[in-house]
């Protein structure tokens, strides 16, 4: 997707040495002369994912220097399960002048065990552990969909990577990789940000879709009263004039995702009832709320857990953007609410959807993107 999150990660890239091209959904990259091994303060403090870079650096060239990470603007996300894993593998790691510096002569395959499921964690370790030498067992894996596309990518460029799918992935090292053609798999988050906002606006299809990676959304918005047809690669939700609120607790995949979270909580603040969303990946990741509450919803929160009471009529305000997801669950609310309302620093939303409001348009929405 043509993202600004996909523009950066390319700006990093070409910082490192490498070519691409992007066009109109085609991109093609070409990494054989990286020069570089530091990832720059500057582009890493944007976007989180830039840290995934040490795991194949550290990997091919056995040194890395990547500033340590930023993104969203929510709770500390510290990357404790990325270097104690490198540190497995054999790499020294050092903290210099907000910069992580790991080095090794050559990576050792290792026991790793995490005690809690690391999406960004497991996909560094793997991406590194594929060119150690020996084999590395990593226990306690995430199993979202984008790790198992990404052990089924690795394998097809050459890595030996068995148990893909389930929470044990043992790596057995290779010299090196060849380039592959690859086909993202569609994104979960967008999907389940529509199906969301088409229970509350009308009747939606969603098309070139993976159903089973949305089964706990799938059952919540049915626990919720909606009418939803689901078959192989499309789903389509009918609007639900009679929202029921439905508690949800978030957890690593299969559960319900943290980054539907805000969506979920503008949901429920049209819903006829109260519910409760607690949110056990980040506990602070409730930026979205006051924001909301502008709009007319009664929300109050303690600890990691939202209280809704519904239902409230929403109405139009000014409201602000604090992050991709927030974005979204504003956006959300806002269509839903009598009136006009204004969505300020919506570059987070273009950090994770791409020409979302062309999308909403389509679908009726009197929704504009303004400049200023």
């Amino acid at each position: 997707p043509d993202l600004k999150d996909t523009r950066t990660f390319l700006n990093l890239l070409e910082i490192l040495g490498a070519k691409s091209t992007y066009n109109n959904g085609d991109l093609l990259v070409d990494s054989s002369n990286i020069n570089s091994i530091e990832a720059p303060y500057d582009l890493v403090k944007t976007m989180r994912a830039s840290f995934y870079v040490m795991g194949p650096l550290l990997g091919r060239f056995g040194e890395a220097r990547v500033s340590l990470p930023g993104g969203c603007a929510w709770g500390p996300r510290p990357v404790d399960y990325h270097l104690k894993g490198f540190e497995k593998l054999g790499a020294e790691i050092i903290l210099e002048k907000g910069y992580i510096i790991a080095r090794a002569k050559k990576l050792k395959g290792a026991q790793i065990h995490f005690d809690i499921p690391s999406v960004g964690a497991t996909a560094n370790i793997l991406m590194a552990s594929v060119l150690a030498e020996g084999k590395t067992q990593i226990t306690n894996a995430a199993i979202e969909p984008h790790i198992v596309q990404l052990c089924k990518v690795l394998n097809e460029m050459g890595a030996h990577i068995e148990g893909v799918g389930s929470n044990i992935l043992i790596v057995n090292g290779v010299e090196k990789l060849s380039p592959m053609k690859v086909e993202t798999i569609p994104d979960m988050i967008e999907a389940g940000t529509f199906l969301m906002a088409g229970a509350t606006l009308g009747n939606i299809t969603l098309k070139k879709v993976d159903p089973t990676h949305l089964n706990i959304v799938i059952r919540k918005l049915e626990q919720a009263g909606c009418e939803l047809v689901v078959n192989d690669n499309s789903i389509t939700v009918n609007k639900c004039d009679k929202l029921q609120p439905v508690d949800m607790t978030t957890d690593v995949h299969p559960g319900f995702p943290t980054d539907l979270q805000a969506q979920w909580v503008a949901l429920m603040s049209v819903a006829n009832g109260s519910s409760h969303v607690t949110d056990t990946i980040y506990h602070d990741r409730f930026a979205h709320v006051p924001e909301l509450t502008r709009l007319g919803a009664d929300i109050s929160l303690n600890k990691n857990m939202a209280l809704i009471r519904g239902p409230k009529k929403l109405k139009g305000a000014q409201v602000m953007s604090t992050d991709i997801r927030a974005s979204a669950s504003l956006l959300i609310g806002a269509l839903i609410a009598e009136g006009e309302s204004e969505i300020s620093r919506i570059y987070h939303i273009d950090r994770g959807y791409e020409k979302i409001e062309e999308k909403f348009k389509l679908l009726g929405a009197d929704i504009r993107r303004e400049n200023g």
